[in-house]
């Protein structure tokens, strides 16, 4: 279609026309990358995104923990992150935190971030913006009073986000983070399943995804965190990971720091 479309006009009309088209898609393509968010198609409205994962030249990598409803693995998972001295950062749910108070505070004795995971657990794409700084204030304080630290970053329950959601937390001062891989621990799959999971989608950059109350948890977290200690990752809380400045974003919600 190009060369017919060439042949239609004299060759210094059709230089220029190839000259145009290049210069709009090369300087689309550099606006796009100065945007902290990616533009959606529709309407012409930014589409805002959570960090999924990290642009990094280095091995680091942060793995995550939810913990919104038991507690009766969490001093098995404080143990073996201790055994390989790793630290890594806990999103709490206001709830859990009221419930087993005396678990956040050696979570964060132990060296470990927490973040913020909601009140209530509720798909806060439902929610007005008056709602989800009450979510987020609730259980920041409910942190605070029990452990001495707020926190600064938000994993929105269900991973159910959109613009409103995210402007909304980073009005408060938050960093709205996802995840790139999921262990799938919440699911009734094996140790074996979940272990290579895991290992085989890491990679430089990645934040990856558990449940501090997953039924297989302590079979398979020292499996995985001895793979990926051997193959040389460095494992350090998300608020480590990301970048807090000079920072664009890609398509899939990756941070790529800017030259």
């Amino acid at each position: 279609m190009l060369r017919a479309f060439l042949r239609s006009f004299p060759t210094a009309a059709a230089a220029v026309a190839v000259l145009c088209l290049s210069a709009a898609v090369i300087g689309s393509s550099l606006a796009g990358f100065q945007l902290m968010h990616i533009p959606a198609s529709a309407g012409g409205q930014q589409r805002l995104l959570p960090i999924y994962s990290v642009q990094r030249q280095d091995k680091k990598i942060a793995i995550s923990f939810d913990a919104a409803w038991g507690n009766e693995h969490t001093q098995a998972i404080l143990d073996c992150l201790d055994q390989y001295n790793v630290k890594t950062t806990f999103f709490l749910v206001d709830f859990w935190a009221e419930k087993f108070p005396d678990d956040v505070k050696e979570i964060a004795e132990r060296g470990h971030e927490l973040g913020n995971h909601s009140a209530s657990h509720p798909d806060m794409t439902k929610l007005s913006e008056e709602q989800i700084q009450k979510e987020l204030n609730q259980t920041a304080d409910t942190i605070e009073s029990i452990a001495g630290v707020r926190p600064t970053l938000f994993r929105p329950p269900f991973g159910s986000y959109n613009n409103s959601v995210i402007k909304a937390c980073e009005g408060l001062g938050y960093r709205v983070i996802q995840w790139e891989v999921d262990s799938l621990d919440w699911k009734n799959i094996s140790t074996e399943q979940i272990v290579e999971r895991v290992t085989r989608n890491i990679k430089p950059g990645s934040i990856v995804l558990f449940h501090n109350n997953a039924e297989h948890v302590e079979e398979y977290l020292p499996l995985i965190l001895k793979k990926l200690t051997e193959d040389g990752y460095e494992i350090v809380p998300v608020g480590q990971l990301i970048y807090r400045e000079n920072y664009s974003m890609d398509h899939a919600g990756k941070q790529i720091p800017q030259q």
